[in-house]
């Protein structure tokens, strides 16, 4: 049976992670950093193992995935998905505001990943999938910390896929649009018709929508797709 680790796997978009990766078999490890309820929910809900810590810390993330290892063993799949936003333009925005966004969103993809790399070289196997965001491949006006980090993410995982390659380890990165999560429902009514007005699709992604995703690059048999984004936006934003 693989292992699958999901950060910030708790709520929203990671628990439908969590839950469609343990429906597919995997044993699944969902981290969280401090809502506790939430945390709780989660491991008696979906029958996954919950672990507490801060992923902008490098010992932290390091005792996380030990904690994983103990109970099912190696981890064959990471999912970065951990963040947070923190919004100003930037002529108002604090250093504070700067820092916490690019140490939770982007560091943390280093300190998760740094930990289990050299495992899946050695094994000659591995999944790793980034949750990054539409506003990190066309930018957000009161978002330049948030976008700068989630467009990181991208460079990140193109890089490390050629690092990777020949050792049997895909990394990928999937780039979702407004998700019908407890962040994105908590705008207020009519800033959240104007962006539903602004997808040709007419509503909300759902949060299973990433996860389905999740679970197509995690799979064993994506193996020939590595250094990839996936846009999942209903076709606000388009790349070509």
């Amino acid at each position: 049976m693989r292992t699958a680790f999901v950060t910030g796997g708790t709520r929203g978009i990671g628990r439908a992670i969590a839950a469609r990766l343990k429906a597919a078999g995997y044993s699944v490890a969902a981290g969280y950093a401090g809502n506790e309820v939430a945390a709780q929910a989660c491991a008696d809900e979906l029958g996954v193992l919950v672990v507490k810590g801060n992923v902008s810390s490098f010992a932290d993330c390091k005792a996380a995935v030990a904690k994983v290892e103990a109970a099912f063993g190696p981890i064959d799949v990471l999912v970065n998905n951990a963040g947070i936003t923190r919004d100003a333009v930037l002529h108002k925005m604090t250093e504070e505001q700067w820092n916490d966004v690019i140490h939770v969103n982007l560091a943390s993809i280093f300190n998760m990943t740094r930990n289990v790399i050299e495992g899946m070289r050695e094994r000659g196997y591995g999944r790793i999938v980034n949750i990054s965001s539409i506003n990190g491949q066309k930018g957000q006006m009161g978002q330049t910390n948030y976008s700068a980090a989630k467009a990181g993410m991208i460079g990140f995982s193109k890089a490390l896929a050629q690092e990777n390659a020949k050792k049997g380890i895909t990394v990928n990165t999937i780039a979702p649009g407004y998700i019908d999560t407890e962040m994105v429902m908590s705008v207020p009514k009519a800033v959240l018709d104007q962006i539903i007005a602004g997808i040709p699709v007419g509503r909300l992604g759902m949060a299973d929508e990433i996860a389905r995703c999740v679970a197509f690059l995690a799979a064993e048999d994506a193996g020939f797709i590595t250094g990839a984004t996936l846009s999942v936006n209903g076709g606000q934003y388009i790349v070509g």
